[in-house]
């Protein structure tokens, strides 16, 4: 059995509502969240800071609190483990990284969820939700 390791971010944006970041893959065609191989030297949360720059343009720092792991099997002798972090930006401007991203959009939480491809997805995006909202709730 090979194994592959990718990480990335769920990244929430606080506007007049929470607004979460979700990407449509080139190749696969799905809509999920910027995620990508660890390079060697690299530890989970620098490869999720790494990844969601290089793929949106956007500089963020990920709650390491918050960990989420999804397991599958690419191929049948390839398993791959997805490491996601919670991660918070108040910037709107994203930069797609043409090469390997069809599409990055923002929208509500709620509408998210009907719009990610994998249901292990739309709950990793819940949990990351809860964990952002317990944590970095804003002050009024």
């Amino acid at each position: 059995m090979r194994y592959e390791k990718s990480c990335g971010a769920v990244i929430f944006r606080k506007d007049a509502d929470w607004n979460v970041l979700l990407i449509r893959h080139a190749k696969g065609r799905h809509i999920s969240f910027p995620k990508g191989h660890v390079e060697p030297g690299e530890t989970e949360s620098q490869t999720a800071e790494r990844e969601v720059l290089e793929e949106t343009g956007l500089r963020v720092k990920v709650d390491r609190r918050f960990r989420a792991e999804n397991r599958y099997n690419i191929r049948p002798d390839t398993q791959k483990l997805v490491v996601i972090f919670a991660a918070l930006t108040d910037r709107a401007e994203i930069t797609p990284q043409p090469e390997e991203i069809a599409e990055a959009f923002w929208l509500p939480v709620e509408e998210a969820a009907t719009r990610l491809t994998y249901e292990r997805d739309r709950k990793i995006m819940r949990d990351a939700f809860t964990h952002i909202q317990k944590y970095h709730a804003p002050t009024e």
